[in-house]
């Protein structure tokens, strides 16, 4: 019985045909993305806003506007109410609200009598300083992660590697934050921690595919850039698609069942699988292939032509015989 393959083996797809449709289709996405970052903007969480999240489970379903109405009457902040699980499991968010237990009694008797039967699940609550703080600290991680990534491949690689690498990381996570602004799922402290680990993830497959090519490089001195790096992303692609495949199918499950609390981190990890893989083709490598050409591969833009045969050595020689 033959093993089941996701890539046949020896494939010779031509991928830098598609580097200019590439290069666009992900400018246009990244500065898309960069424009929804203010309109409509991020559907922020209480880590970066502050304020307190209740979470409901209500004996039988009610209206979200009335739900809305009854802890706006507080007046402890404006209360955003949303469904999740079942038509009975409610998210209140007050944000920017003031701490103490004051709020929590008058939550806790506005329960009782417009709400009677309601369970408190979970309840948290987060100052506006402490979570300026964390988003301070967030934005600070990923950027170290970045500067991290250049050091590492710039002295691992050369120059045009190091550019193509942080170039195509920074349209990855460009296109993330749109992700976010298009389904507006909540970005809290895990939607950083999913981020930072899809700037690992990325590097990785990238890294594999430049690994290659440079490989390819040193064995082979007269090939084409553009030529070798279709080779050499052909025989990764093997590699890179049951990677991504086995992730994906760890994190599919997460998505579907893991809860409110994980569903954000789990599909920011499949749309950034997707992203991150697709780049590491049609992104990082035609970015190495313009920088390179010149550098990596000078005074060679087409393959050499095949060396006669025995037939044609005796073809040319007839040829000359008088």
């Amino acid at each position: 019985m033959r093993p089941l393959r996701l890539v046949p083996d020896n494939t010779n797809i031509k991928f830098m045909r598609g580097r200019f449709a590439g290069l666009i289709v992900s400018a246009i996405l990244s500065i898309a993305s960069v424009i929804m970052f203010f309109y409509p903007g991020l559907n922020y969480s209480i880590d970066f806003l502050g304020g307190v999240v209740i979470e409901l489970r209500l004996p039988e379903p009610v209206d979200s506007a009335t739900i809305r109405a009854d802890f706006d009457s507080l007046q402890l902040g404006g209360a955003r109410v949303q469904e999740f699980g079942s038509p009975r499991d409610i998210l209140v968010k007050l944000e920017r609200q003031a701490e103490g237990a004051d709020a929590r009694k008058a939550i806790d008797a506005m329960l009782a009598a417009k709400l009677p039967g309601a369970e408190i699940r979970r309840i948290e609550s987060v100052g506006a300083r402490v979570s300026s703080e964390l988003f301070q600290k967030g934005l600070l991680a990923v950027g170290l992660s970045f500067v991290g990534v250049l050091i590492y491949i710039w002295f691992r690689f050369d120059w045009q590697f190091g550019v193509g690498v942080v170039g195509t990381l920074l349209l990855d996570i460009t296109k993330t934050v749109g992700f976010f602004a298009v389904t507006q799922l909540q970005f809290d402290l895990n939607s950083v921690a999913a981020i930072m680990l899809l700037i690992g993830y990325s590097v990785t497959d990238k890294i594999v595919v430049y690994d290659r090519i440079r490989e390819n490089l040193r064995k082979d001195k007269s090939t084409p850039l553009r030529e070798l790096i279709d080779r050499s992303i052909n025989q990764t692609l093997g590699r890179t698609v049951i990677t991504s495949s086995t992730v994906m199918l760890s994190i599919v499950p997460l998505a579907l069942i893991g809860g409110e609390a994980i569903r954000s981190f789990a599909l920011t990890i499949i749309f950034g699988i997707i992203v991150g893989t697709s780049s590491s083709i049609f992104i990082a490598s035609p970015i190495l292939l313009f920088l390179g050409q010149k550098r990596l591969r000078p005074g060679i833009t087409q393959a050499p032509p095949p060396a006669p045969g025995p037939a044609g050595g005796r073809i040319a020689k007839a040829a000359g015989t008088p």
